[in-house]
């Protein structure tokens, strides 16, 4: 038998071989068994047709990106130029007081300058000109305005550096302003203590009297409470007294006051309640003193033109036995506890010196002994009228205000002016009639209550 030739096998085996590893490829790739040739090359054809269509999708995929990213390095570069022109502006402002010509000039270069530059921005916008390095535009961009950012910040820091130094130098120009009007305050009410201040009243005839008159003494008697009021609370605070628990115990029921030192009103109200104590008497807690029948209006203004012109330290300096000695006297020994006194001077000796029928040489006496002259003479006066002047006070917590029988010390606060129904929670001062003429009390006002009393102002023997 002939032998056959490699020659003409091979190429039989290499056909055989391709057309076998495609139909395990397409097999592989499509999953679909082929059946014949035509198949074969209709399956070729949708695949070349699919790879086509893949990479045509990953294309506009790339160009979109690249658009993307081009259009966020412009709005990052023109963002960073607004941060600029921000904190150039901020500069050009700072820059104003005091005047700078220098930074002036180059905060305003800087601003041309990127005006400008978003000039070209916006044309790179209109001409869809992309970016050839995005992701480095947009860092740089970045950076550029956080720089700017932080520009701004420091001058705004430095702005306000130097609105608190301007403050600081207006608060020091404000407390000596405020000295000096202390200073001039202090000489006023100086001179409003000495006996001269009633010297209008120094022409004045008992048939000449009005009420106008005693309410020129109800005020100079009131102001001289307050400065004696003011030294006491001080000599409290000095000794170490709670003076929430002091004005507690004076006024019985709990009071909501409106600010903390609104608390001086109890004590004035403490100190008023205890001066103008028997005020409806002739004798004005002199027990023992006897009146005559007759010419008592004239009694009255004779010594109320004795003390008017005289400081009260030097009238009891020669008057120890005069009916007034004998009522500041007994008024210091019902105001001033002892126990009062022993905190605040360390003993009682001024006490024990009225006892022995002397009067203390200390200020605080003093003043006590100014505003006892003060009350004196408005009863002096009160008793000079036909009919005589009468007192009276507010009775009971919780009234209505009444605006013809009252007036507040406290009305000038903003808060207390929004209460809708103010409520009357002590007296301060009382109010007084003469003839059909009445004199307000002072009253101080609480917050609302939820039982509201009626208002009832009457006379109040004293």
């Amino acid at each position: 038998m002939e032998s056959v030739k490699p020659s003409a096998v091979t190429p039989s085996k290499s056909k055989l071989a391709r057309t076998f590893a495609k139909v395990l490829h397409v097999r592989a790739v499509s999953g679909i068994a082929p059946v014949d040739g035509l198949k074969n090359v209709k399956v070729d054809a949708d695949l070349s047709t699919e790879a086509n269509m893949c990479k045509s999708s990953i294309n506009k995929e790339d160009e979109e990106l690249e658009k993307r990213k081009g259009t966020e390095a412009l709005l990052a570069k023109s963002f960073a130029s607004i941060s600029t022109v921000k904190a150039s502006y901020a500069q050009l402002q700072h820059a104003q007081s005091p005047y700078d010509p220098d930074v002036v000039q180059a905060a305003d270069q800087l601003i041309v300058s990127e005006f400008k530059t978003l000039s070209k921005l916006k044309q790179c916008l209109f001409k869809k000109q992309i970016d050839p390095s995005p992701d480095r535009t947009i860092l740089e961009a970045k950076l550029k305005e956080l720089e700017s950012v932080n520009k701004t910040f420091e001058i705004t820091g430095e702005k306000l550096e130097s609105q608190t130094r301007l403050k600081e130098s207006e608060i020091v120009y404000l407390r000596e302003k405020l000295e000096e009007a202390n200073l001039q305050n202090r000489s006023i009410e100086k001179r409003l203590n000495q006996s001269g201040s009633l010297s209008v009243l120094d022409n004045l005839h008992i048939s000449g009297l009005s009420p106008s008159h005693f309410v020129t003494v109800l005020r100079h008697t009131v102001r001289s409470i307050r400065n004696f009021v003011k030294m006491l609370v001080n000599e409290m605070r000095s000794a170490g007294w709670d003076i929430d628990a002091s004005v507690n115990a004076i006024i019985e029921q709990n009071v909501v006051y409106w600010k903390e030192d609104h608390r001086c009103f109890a004590i004035e109200s403490f100190v008023c309640r205890e001066m103008f104590d028997s005020f409806t008497f002739p004798n004005f807690s002199l027990p023992n003193e006897s009146l005559p029948d007759r010419n008592k209006r004239q009694l009255f203004f004779g010594r109320f033109n004795e003390l008017k012109s005289v400081k009260a330290k030097e009238f009891l300096a020669g008057n120890s036995k005069s009916p007034f000695a004998k009522f500041c006297r007994i008024k210091f020994l019902r105001l001033v506890h002892p126990k009062m006194e022993a905190s605040f001077f360390g003993n009682v000796n001024q006490r024990n010196l009225l006892k022995a029928g002397e009067f203390p040489d200390t200020n605080f006496f003093t003043s006590f002994a100014e505003m006892a002259k003060r009350v004196w003479l408005l009863h002096c006066l009160a008793f000079s009228f036909e009919p005589q002047a009468s007192i009276f006070q507010v009775v009971g917590s919780g009234c209505r205000f009444s605006d013809v029988y009252m007036e507040s010390v406290n009305e000038n606060d903003e808060e207390m002016a929004m209460e809708s129904e103010p409520q009357v929670a002590f007296t301060v001062v009382p109010g007084f009639r003469i003839g059909k003429t009445v004199i307000q009390s002072q009253v101080y006002l609480s917050q609302h209550q939820s039982i509201v009393k009626k208002s009832i102002c009457r006379d109040k023997k004293r």
